[in-house]
């Protein structure tokens, strides 16, 4: 995939509806309850030993974001905290006895909430959990990251999680500006960011991401353009700009959010032109969607190969193995099945206490559901699809197959953010900030505009 970036503002507006981001397909609105806790393990049983990907989700935080769409859990409570490890660690217990120590964790990755919500005792329990029932990994090509809210930071968290074998951080800064901070109720001086970034350094963290979001309340296009440029001369490894997805239906602290505070959708593209053309004269890559990476990182170096992944954190360089999904709320991954875990706390805590895995919904996929996400994997992380090789791994005519999502692609097509030549689709440097609408064109569960299902989708733009 080329690294250019084109900017077709006209396309963009007109393309600007609600679409899924797919760090899966199918995604997660076509989990259903009927999927079980014996599903899950089924799928275990008929997997194989490759490594595993593993999410632990700690679903704290100490007081609220107002932008947050996040599931997590409002408290100040230590035992309520404490409790949640417990349950966790026994989690952790019940999952190694299905997979034993036969398939190490390559690949670590603690959100949230805010993870560092947790003592070093508390992290270190769950550590020893997961080495004495999987068995980590301490190859030097293990990618074990956690999120971090900077303002959480003591003087030797950062130097204990390397302890632990993390080496990739990720710091939560969204935006610098004053006004900003004050409106999403999260007030944090960039200093904090950056001396944050070298303690991570000093403690010898591998990578370091910055998260940052536009299109929040109070955001102007020169506040941004400030933020842009400090965060730029950080030096951060990764930079993760989001769009800010006002769903107040679905999330109630963005309640405290006032519409008229929000940028236009004029300005939000305005926002996020800026970013692109800021961070790329930065000598960052455009990775998609919403990544930036520098140069030598690895995902830069998957993006030029054509071994980028996508799972349900983003983008990544080991998408493809099975992912284990922990704690309350996390979803797994695990050969053609889905599961998630229960985003009840009580509920919860009470399954886990009952020895029962917390699965409450999920997905069997079907044989036309993996042809299908593979598809869109291929656009998404490779910005093309290779109709002989779809052909040969699945069995199938493409064009015949197909033929119904082929029609659909002509608009695409005339609009050139697609090209097809009936050998490969390949999405053009127009049609790569909206890669998710080439992708929706193959996806079997979309819903008309109008439905409600589309109102769980955040704006592709």
């Amino acid at each position: 995939m080329s690294k250019v970036v084109e900017f077709p503002t006209e396309l963009i507006r007109r393309y600007s509806g609600p679409a899924p981001r797919y760090t899966s397909y199918p995604t997660a609105l076509q989990f259903d309850d009927h999927f079980s806790e014996d599903d899950l393990r089924r799928a275990v049983e008929r997997s194989d030993s490759s490594p595993l990907s593993v999410y632990v989700h700690v679903p704290f935080c100490s007081s609220p974001c107002y932008y947050c769409g996040c599931t997590r859990t409002i408290t100040r409570q230590p035992g309520t905290i404490e409790h949640y490890v417990k349950r966790l660690v026994h989690e952790i217990a019940m999952q190694g006895q299905l997979f034993g120590r036969r398939r190490q964790v390559r690949q670590l990755h603690f959100g949230g909430g805010t993870p560092t919500i947790l003592d070093p005792v508390q992290f270190g329990r769950i550590i020893g959990a997961l080495d004495y029932h999987f068995g980590l990994c301490e190859q030097d090509d293990r990618e074990y990251s956690i999120e971090i809210d900077p303002r959480t930071l003591g003087e030797e968290t950062l130097t204990g999680l390397a302890a632990l074998g993390f080496n990739r951080v990720s710091f939560g800064v969204q935006d610098l500006d004053a006004e900003v901070q004050q409106a999403i109720n999260r007030i944090q001086p960039a200093q904090m960011s950056w001396d944050a970034i070298a303690q991570a350094r000093e403690a010898g963290f591998k990578s370091v991401s910055l998260d940052l979001i536009y299109g929040l309340p109070k955001q102007t296009l020169e506040s941004f353009t400030h933020t842009l440029d400090e965060v730029a001369a950080a030096r951060p490894d990764r930079i993760a700009v989001y769009a800010y997805a006002h769903m107040p239906h679905l999330f109630k602290a963005q309640r405290q959010i006032h519409l008229r505070d929000l940028p236009t959708p004029d300005q939000r593209l305005e926002l996020l032109q800026r970013s692109i053309e800021h961070l790329t004269a930065h000598g960052y890559v455009y990775i998609g969607m919403d990544h930036f990476a520098l140069p030598n990182d690895d995902l830069s170096k998957a993006l030029e190969h054509g071994d980028l992944q996508r799972n349900f954190q983003g983008y990544s360089t080991q998408g493809g193995a099975d992912l284990l999904g922990l704690g309350m709320s996390a979803i797994s991954r695990i050969g053609d099945c889905y599961s998630q875990n229960t985003k009840d706390l009580k509920r919860y805590g009470a399954m886990v206490d009952d020895g029962h895995l917390p699965v409450v919904r999920g997905l069997w996929l079907t044989e036309e559901d993996q042809l299908r996400r593979r598809v869109i994997e291929d656009l998404m992380c490779r910005g093309q699809v290779d109709a002989r090789a779809i052909e040969r791994d699945y069995g199938v005519r493409f064009e015949q197959h197909f033929a119904i999502e082929l029609q659909r692609l002509m608009s695409l097509q005339q609009d050139g953010l697609v090209d097809w030549d009936h050998r490969a689709i390949r999405v053009t440097q127009a049609g790569r900030l909206l890669a998710r609408n080439v992708a929706q064109v193959f996806d079997a569960y979309t819903p008309p505009p109008s439905a409600a299902g589309m109102r769980r989708h955040a704006q592709a733009i």
